[in-house]
C-alpha cells in the first residue's frame, strides 16, 4: 500500500508552536522556530531584551525595549539620526526663534534667551524686561544675581538658579548639571565637581570642544557606505566612481551614466552598480571602445546562406539562384517548375536541378517557346531558305573562297588555340522521305568531310585586314572554274584545332612548328525537281558530290593561300594567320571580343561584334541573339524590325501573343483563347482547357481562376476538375493561393509536417544538421534556422581522440515551453536514460552558456513532437587536450563570464568562437590570434581570461 500523504500541520492549525514562532512544515512532522527578537525552543518564545547589551543596543541615550525588537530615543533637545542610533543636537533657535523675544543661542542639548542692554530676562526665561537707570534691590542692574534674583522681605535680594543649575558657594553664581540639556554633552553625561564631565558611546570618540561626540573609521568605518577618512570635524566619507555622495554625507548611491547623453553609447545603455554598459541591436556587434556599434557582416561567416547572401545594415538577406527556391530562411531548394501547372508544357515536363525542360513525342518537336509542340515533318510551302552560301573562284593559279553566313551563324572559342564556327542548321532528315499531301520526294542531304593541316599557322578568327585584296569575291578569270556555284549548301562547321598534339616522326623532328588543323563538314540539298529522265536522283546525288569535293579541294588550297573568308553580317574574316606575320602589329581580339584596355572581353548576350567599328553593339530591332561572343544576331520569327534592340532571347522579340491568346508560331496576329480554356503565358501556341467541362464568362482567360468552378478552393487546396470539389494539398505540396487546380511540389528534398499546407515556409528539411570532428564541429537542429518539423528524431555521437575532452557552447537554443517539453535535447554518456547527463533542456534560452562534458563521450538526442515547432539550435564544440581542464572549468564556470552582455555576445560571434575553438583544439596556433585579439575582444574579457590564464601558469606566485 502506498504511504499516506503527508499533513501539513501548520496549514490545519494542529501545531503547538508559541505564538512568537514560525510553524514550518516538515516530512511526517513540522518544526517550531522562534521569530526575529525571541529566544527559546519554538514552542516556549521570550523576548530577548536588547537594551539589557553592554553596547545599549548601540543607543547612545536611551534604548526602549519592545516585543521582538528594540528602538532608540534621545534625550529632551536633541534628535534621533538617520541610522536610529546615534542622538544629534536639536536646534530649538530654528523654529520660532525657540519662543524667545530677543535672541535664540543654541546650545548642545539645549538653548538660552538672552536680551539686549538695557533689558534683563525675566523669570519665565523667555522675554525680556526694560531696566531702570536707577532703582533698588533686583531692579538695580547691579544686582549680582547670574539668573533669577528675588527680593528678600528685609529689602535685600536673594539669588536662584534655573532648573537644571545649582547656585555656587557664592551664592550668585550657577553651576550647570547633566539635569539642563544633558550638561551641554552629545552622549553621556557625569556631574563633577567641576561641573559636567561629557563622554561618548563606544562608536565614537570626544571631539576636542569636550562636548561633541564624533565618528571614527576604526569603528563601523564611520558610518560611511564607501570610503572614510578621519578628520578633525570627524568622518568624511567619499564614493568610488560611478556614484555621488547623498545629503547626509554618508550614503554613496549609483550615478546613472545613461540619463546623459545615453552614456555616449550608439544604441542601448544600461546602467549598472557603478557602472554602466553599452550594447547594440540585433545584428551590430560592440566594437573594442565599447561604445560604437558596428554591422555583423553575416555573409563572411560560413554556411550563412546556401547560394548568395546580401548584407544589410543589422541584419542579412539570403538569395537562390535562378530554379531554386529559399526555404529554412538560409536555404535553397530546386523548384519543380513541372509541379506547377506542368511547367506550361503542351505534353511532357522533365524537372532538373535549378531548371526543367518541356518534351515533345517523336512525331514532333519543340517549339521555339519551348513549351509548345510542333510536328516535324510538313509540307513545306517554298523553297528552304538557305542557311549558307559557299562560292569559289579561280584566278590563275590562285583559289579564292568565300562563306557567307545569312543566319544562324554560331561561334564556339574552345582555347586559345582552338575554336569551332558553324553556319546554318543541320537537317535532321536521316533518308528519304515521303512529305505528307506532297507527291515530292525529299532527298536525304549530301554529306562531305574532309581535314587538313597548315604549316607555321595558328587558328585566330580575325577580321580580315583593312586593304587585303579582296580576291575572293571577284569573278574567275576566263576559264576559271566556280565550283559548286549552284550547290545548295545548308550548313557548314569548321573547327580549327593549332595545339601541338601531333604524331609521328615529323612532330617529333620540328617540335617548335605550329601545325593547324581543319576540319570541314559540309551538307548540301538534293532538289528532287532537278532529276530529269537521264539522271535520276544517284546520279544527281554524284553530281553534287562531286562539285563539292571539287570546292573542298579549292577551299583547302585557299587556306593555305590565305585567301579564304568567312562571312558575318557583312564583315570577312580569316580563319588563321600565318606565324610569319609582323610582331610588332598588336595582336587583336578573337571573333565575338572587343579590346578594353588590355583585356579581351566578350560581347555579352543580345549583342554581337561589328567588324567594321570593331567594338560590341547591340542586335538591332528585329534580331536576337542568346549567346556571348557571337559575330552576328538571329532574326526573330516574322521579324518586321520592330521590337527592342539588345534583345537576349526569343521570347523578347516584339509581336508576341499576349496572356489570354495564341497563334501558330505565337506571334501576331493573335487568337484569344476561346470560352473553357486560358493561356497564362505570352507567346504560346495553344490556350489550356480548363477540364471538366468548366467553361470561362469571357474569352482571352488567362489563368484557371478565370474558370467557373462549382466551389471556390481556399490555400492549402487545389480543385479536383473530375469530381469538382476542393482537395488538400497532399504531404509535401502546398499552394498559396486561392482557386487553383495544382498543388505546388516543396522545393529540394524538403517536404511538410501535415497536408493542407499554404506556404513554402511550411518545407522543412528532415536531415539531421551537423559536422562532426575530432577536433572541432557542431550540431544542428534539421532545417535550421527555420523551424525544425515535427516527429523527427536526430541522434549524434562525439567521440574525442585519446587524452582530450569536450567543450560545448550553447549561444542559444529555442524550443517551445508551451508543449510539456515534448521536443527535447539531451546529452549524455550514452543511450541508457541512467547515464550520465551532462545537459538537459525543453525550453528557450537566449542568454548563451558554455559547459564541459561530464563524461568523455558524448551520445546527444534530439526529438521532437508534433505539438509546436521553433527555431532549434546550432552548438558548436571543442575538444581540448585534458591538460588545461582546470583552466577551462575555471572559465566556463566564473559567473562574469555571462555576467556582460558583450560577453554574452562573444559567445554568440561565430567567428570569435571559431578563433577561440581553434585555440583550444591546437594551443600553438594562439600566435596567430595575438596581434588580433586586442581588436577582436573587449578589454573586460581580456582582463577575465588573463587572470585565469595567469594563475593556470603560475599557481605559486
Amino acid at each position: 500500500a502506498s504511504a499516506a500523504a503527508d499533513v501539513d500541520e501548520c496549514v490545519e492549525g494542529t501545531d503547538n508552536c508559541h505564538i512568537d514562532a514560525l510553524c514550518q512544515n516538515t516530512p511526517k512532522s513540522y518544526k517550531c522556530i522562534c521569530k526575529s527578537g525571541y529566544s527559546g525552543d519554538g514552542k516556549h518564545c521570550k523576548d530577548v531584551d536588547e537594551c539589557e547589551r553592554d553596547d545599549n543596543a548601540g543607543c547612545v541615550h536611551d534604548c526602549v525595549n519592545i516585543p521582538g525588537n528594540y528602538r532608540c530615543t534621545c534625550y529632551d533637545g536633541f534628535r534621533l539620526a538617520h541610522d536610529g542610533h546615534n542622538c544629534l543636537d536639536l536646534d530649538e533657535c530654528s523654529e520660532g526663534n525657540g519662543g524667545c523675544q530677543q535672541t535664540c543661542v543654541n546650545m548642545m542639548g539645549s538653548y538660552e534667551c538672552h536680551c539686549r542692554d538695557g533689558f534683563f530676562l525675566s523669570d519665565n526665561q523667555h522675554t525680556c524686561i526694560q531696566r531702570p537707570e536707577e532703582g533698588m534691590n533686583c531692579m538695580n542692574k547691579n544686582h549680582g544675581c547670574a539668573h533669577i534674583c528675588r527680593e528678600t522681605p528685609k529689602g535685600g535680594i536673594a539669588c536662584e538658579c534655573r532648573p537644571g543649575f545649582e547656585l555656587t558657594k557664592n551664592q550668585r553664581d550657577c553651576k550647570l548639571t547633566c539635569n539642563y540639556g544633558n550638561g551641554g554633552c552629545q552622549h553621556t553625561c557625569d556631574d563633577t565637581d567641576q561641573g559636567p564631565k561629557c563622554g561618548c558611546h563606544v562608536k565614537f570618540v570626544l571631539h576636542a570642544d569636550g562636548k561633541t561626540c564624533i565618528e571614527t573609521c576604526a569603528v563601523n568605518n564611520g558610518g560611511c557606505d564607501s570610503k572614510c577618512h578621519d578628520a578633525a570635524t570627524g568622518v568624511h566619507c567619499s564614493c568610488p566612481m560611478g556614484f555621488m555622495l547623498q545629503p547626509d554625507r554618508k550614503t554613496c548611491k549609483d550615478i546613472d551614466e545613461c540619463r546623459l547623453n545615453n552614456g555616449g553609447c550608439d544604441h542601448i545603455c544600461r546602467n549598472t552598480v557603478g557602472s554602466f554598459e553599452c550594447s547594440c541591436k540585433k545584428g551590430y556587434k560592440l566594437l573594442i571602445n565599447e561604445r560604437t556599434c558596428q554591422d555583423i557582416d553575416e555573409c563572411s561567416f560560413d554556411r550563412t546562406c546556401d547560394h548568395v547572401c546580401v548584407n544589410t545594415p543589422g541584419s542579412f538577406q539570403c538569395l537562390c539562384h535562378k530554379g531554386y527556391t529559399l526555404y529554412g530562411l538560409t536555404h535553397c531548394g530546386d523548384i519543380d517548375e513541372c509541379s506547377i501547372n506542368r511547367g506550361g508544357c503542351k505534353f511532357g515536363c522533365v524537372n532538373a536541378p535549378g531548371s526543367y525542360e518541356c518534351t515533345c513525342p517523336a512525331s514532333c518537336k519543340l517549339h521555339w517557346n519551348k513549351k509548345d509542340c510542333i510536328e516535324l515533318v510538313k509540307c513545306l510551302t517554298g523553297p528552304i531558305s538557305h542557311r549558307a552560301m559557299l562560292t569559289c573562284n579561280k584566278n590563275g593559279k590562285k583559289d579564292s573562297c568565300s562563306l557567307t553566313c545569312i543566319s544562324k551563324a554560331r561561334f564556339l572559342p574552345e582555347s586559345d588555340s582552338s575554336y569551332t564556327v558553324s553556319c546554318g542548321t543541320p537537317i535532321l532528315r536521316q533518308g528519304a522521305q515521303q512529305r505528307p499531301g506532297n507527291s515530292k520526294t525529299v532527298a536525304a542531304p549530301i554529306k562531305q568531310k574532309a581535314s587538313f593541316k597548315i604549316k607555321d599557322a595558328k587558328c585566330h578568327l580575325h577580321p580580315r585586314v583593312k586593304g587585303k585584296q579582296d580576291e575572293s569575291g571577284k569573278h574567275g578569270a576566263p576559264g576559271g572554274a566556280a565550283p559548286c556555284s549552284d550547290c545548295q549548301v545548308t550548313f557548314v562547321n569548321l573547327k580549327c584545332d593549332s595545339s601541338k598534339k601531333g604524331k609521328g616522326r615529323r612532330a617529333r623532328n620540328s617540335p617548335n612548328k605550329e601545325v593547324t588543323r581543319i576540319t570541314l563538314e559540309f551538307e548540301a540539298e538534293i532538289k528532287p525537281e532537278e532529276v530529269t529522265a537521264s539522271c535520276n536522283i544517284n546520279c544527281l546525288r554524284q553530281r553534287v558530290e562531286k562539285k563539292l569535293k571539287s570546292a573542298i579541294k579549292a577551299l583547302k588550297k585557299s587556306i593555305n593561300q590565305e585567301r579564304f573568308l568567312i562571312r558575318f553580317a557583312g564583315m570577312d574574316y580569316e580563319v588563321a594567320r600565318k606565324l610569319s606575320m609582323s610582331p610588332e602589329r598588336q595582336e587583336s581580339c578573337g571573333p565575338g571580343q572587343q579590346r578594353l584596355g588590355s583585356k579581351c572581353v566578350s560581347c555579352l548576350q543580345g549583342m554581337y561584334y561589328h567588324g567594321q567599328m570593331e567594338q560590341c553593339v547591340p542586335c538591332p530591332p528585329g534580331t536576337y541573339q542568346e549567346k556571348e561572343g557571337q559575330l552576328s544576331c538571329d532574326l526573330c520569327p516574322g521579324s518586321d524590325a520592330y521590337g527592342p534592340a539588345g534583345a537576349t532571347n526569343i521570347t523578347t522579340c516584339a509581336g508576341q501573343c499576349p496572356p489570354g491568346h495564341h497563334s501558330v508560331d505565337g506571334f501576331i496576329p493573335c487568337q484569344p483563347c476561346p470560352r473553357g480554356a486560358y493561356q497564362p503565358e505570352a507567346g504560346r501556341a495553344l490556350c489550356f482547357p480548363c477540364g471538366g467541362g468548366l467553361t470561362t464568362k469571357h474569352e482571352g482567360a488567362f489563368s484557371f481562376q478565370d474558370c467557373d468552378t462549382k466551389v471556390q478552393c481556399s490555400p492549402g487546396h487545389y480543385y479536383n476538375t473530375s469530381v469538382h470539389r476542393c482537395i488538400r494539398c497532399a504531404v509535401g505540396t502546398y499552394q498559396p493561393d486561392f482557386r487553383q487546380n495544382y498543388c505546388i511540389t516543396c522545393p529540394g528534398n524538403t517536404t511538410t509536417d501535415f497536408d493542407g499546407s499554404t506556404s513554402v515556409s511550411q518545407c522543412k528539411n528532415r536531415q539531421c544538421g551537423g559536422e562532426l570532428g575530432e577536433y572541432t564541429g557542431y550540431i544542428e537542429s534539421p532545417n535550421y534556422p527555420g523551424n525544425y518539423p515535427a516527429n523527427i528524431e536526430c541522434t549524434w555521437n562525439i567521440n574525442p581522440p585519446p587524452k582530450r575532452k569536450i567543450l560545448i557552447v550553447v549561444p542559444e537554443i529555442f524550443l517551445p515551453s508551451e508543449d510539456e517539453c515534448g521536443d527535447v535535447l539531451v546529452m549524455r554518456k550514452n543511450s541508457s536514460p541512467s547515464s550520465i547527463t551532462t545537459y538537459e533542456t525543453c525550453q528557450t534560452y537566449e542568454r548563451p552558456i558554455a559547459f564541459t562534458a561530464r563524461s568523455r563521450k558524448l551520445w546527444i538526442n534530439f526529438k521532437t513532437s508534433e505539438a509546436n515547432s521553433a527555431r532549434g539550435f546550432q552548438i558548436p564544440y571543442v575538444t581540448y587536450d585534458e591538460d588545461y581542464e582546470q583552466l577551462v572549468e575555471d572559465i566556463v564556470r566564473d559567473g562574469r563570464l555571462y555576467a556582460s552582455e558583450n560577453h554574452q555576445e562573444i559567445l554568440k560571434d561565430k567567428k570569435l568562437m571559431k578563433a577561440f575553438f581553434d585555440v583550444l583544439a591546437h594551443p600553438q596556433n594562439y600566435f596567430k590570434y595575438t596581434e588580433k585579439h586586442k581588436e577582436m575582444l573587449p578589454r573586460s574579457f581580456i582582463k577575465l581570461l588573463r587572470s585565469k590564464v595567469s594563475s593556470f601558469l603560475r599557481p605559486y606566485k
